[in-house]
């Protein structure tokens, strides 16, 4: 069997590098040639299972050495993956088995049992997986209307149900490259890695594998066990979430990363406030990418960080971006429309119902669900979703920007925004805040603060203290 493209990355890795550093954990260093020999190990094990071209089996794992070798071991059986997270409650679980039909799943036993009988152990160099299949028949092909696919994710649904978006092997590789031509990642650089795998493996956990960069896993996102990793791995790039920018940016101790060469947000909007802060504490920029499943990683605000930090950036060299209306005609720079983009590396389709990418597109665009604006040089911001823009009066809202500045507020952990009906207005701002623990605020205060910093319409006019708000597993708060 020929080895499919996307374990051709780790394969040919392994021989352009194979004494370089791949992976930082817990447990030590991996080379890509040790990653690669343990990978080839499992692959024949999942092989001598049974799974095969024509699968779908989910790996299910916390983030670690053997998420990756179970990642690429899968594709190199010829089957199609789909990553998973160890936060999966049995429920949620159950929910993508009956969506997804996936044939089998292979946990590291650190979350809930996804298939309760039938499970083969496989052994690992540190750890084990547990594998089992499922009732679907094997003969039955998972997603027979995409050529070659070798990964499903769903979105995140933070508006509305998720889908099911198939990548095939070609799609994966071509929005890898595309992605590198800004990020220029290769042997030499080290990424701390910080998010969940499971949301991020299509372009960052394989980028950096296709293209040499090490990997260092931290074991959580505290801010010290973050500054710790950098500094003992010299870590180049920071790819990590609003939330992990804020912590690192409130941290107190002093210590520095004078490694780190670019920082990048990602999965929600970032405050221009906590950017500031971030490059008050460590003398460097923020710069925000725009990531979204069914194309990959076509914008970064790597040229313009620091004087638009609430920029989403730039297109990438292979990509287009651009605004349209509401009938899918471009809009003059500066005003407000849908956020559209085409090029490489776009999903091939949606699971179900069997949807191809040829009958999503408009104009060849995708079109993201997300409202934004472009200057006149193409740098674009991102001004919320299109299903949770709220209507005050005519006026529209983004929930994000809001939340943007209540959540510099230090004694704010998280806010969700959304609207409620108004007879009069159409709908009013209400604000759901989870406070700091042991902290406390006066709601007159808040208002205040958000009086000076906001237009009249979009300060909330009711507000809630809340013990937690839902969010979805890539950690964006969930919408009502």
């Amino acid at each position: 069997m020929n080895a499919p493209l996307v374990y051709d990355a780790l394969k040919d890795a392994a021989q352009k590098w194979p004494t370089s550093p791949a992976v930082y954990d817990e447990y030590g260093m991996l080379t890509f040639e040790q990653l690669y020999a343990e990978t080839e190990v499992l692959k024949n094990k999942l092989l001598a299972l049974g799974v095969t071209k024509g699968m779908g089996i989910g790996v299910m794992s916390r983030n670690s050495r053997n998420f990756i070798m179970g990642i690429f071991a899968v594709v190199g059986c010829g089957a199609t993956v789909m990553p998973m997270s160890h936060q999966l409650k049995k429920a949620e679980i159950d929910g993508i088995l009956d969506e997804a039909k996936l044939h089998g799943i292979m946990d590291d036993q650190h979350g809930a049992c996804p298939i309760e009988a039938n499970h083969k152990m496989i052994n690992m160099n540190i750890e084990s997986y547990r594998f089992a299949f499922t009732d679907i028949p094997k003969q039955q092909l998972f997603a027979p209307h995409v050529e070659n696919p070798a990964f499903i994710r769903f979105t995140s649904g933070t508006t509305g149900k998720s889908k099911g978006v198939i990548i095939s092997h070609q799609s994966a590789i071509e929005r890898v490259d595309a992605a590198n031509k800004v990020l220029n990642l290769g042997v030499g650089n080290t990424v701390v890695w910080v998010l969940p795998m499971a949301y991020h493996f299509v372009v960052s956990i394989l980028l950096y594998i296709r293209h040499g960069a090490a990997i260092a896993i931290a074991k959580d996102f505290l801010s010290k066990n973050i500054i710790d990793i950098t500094n003992a791995h010299n870590g180049t790039l920071l790819y990590a979430s609003p939330m992990q920018i804020r912590l690192l940016a409130s941290d107190t101790s002093g210590d520095m990363m004078p490694s780190l060469k670019m920082v990048i947000s990602t999965s929600a909007a970032i405050s221009v406030d906590v950017c500031k802060l971030f490059k008050q504490r460590f003398n460097i920029d923020v710069s925000q990418a725009y990531g979204i499943i069914e194309i990959g990683l076509p914008m970064i605000n790597h040229i313009k960080s620091e004087e638009n930090p609430d920029a989403v950036g730039y297109a990438l060299p292979d990509y287009s971006v651009d605004i349209l209306d509401d009938n899918h005609n471009p809009l003059p720079c500066g005003i407000i429309g849908h956020l559209a983009i085409k090029g490489p590396g776009m999903f091939d389709a949606y699971l179900y119902p069997p949807t191809l990418r040829q009958d999503v597109l408009k104009n060849g665009y995708f079109l993201t669900a997300d409202f934004a604006s472009k200057t006149q040089d193409g740098l674009v911001k991102v001004e919320g979703r299109e299903k949770s823009m709220i209507n005050v009066s005519g006026n529209k809202v983004f929930p994000e920007e809001v939340e943007g500045v209540l959540e510099t507020i230090p004694e704010i952990k998280f806010a969700r925004i959304s609207g409620t009906p108004h007879v009069l207005m159409g709908q009013i701002i209400q604000a759901e805040l989870v406070l700091h623990e042991g902290k406390t605020v006066d709601v007159e205060e808040v208002l205040t603060y958000c009086r000076k910093r906001l237009s009249t319409y979009k300060v909330p006019q009711r507000v809630k203290i809340v013990e937690s708000l839902p969010m979805t597993g890539s950690g964006k708060i969930l919408r009502h």
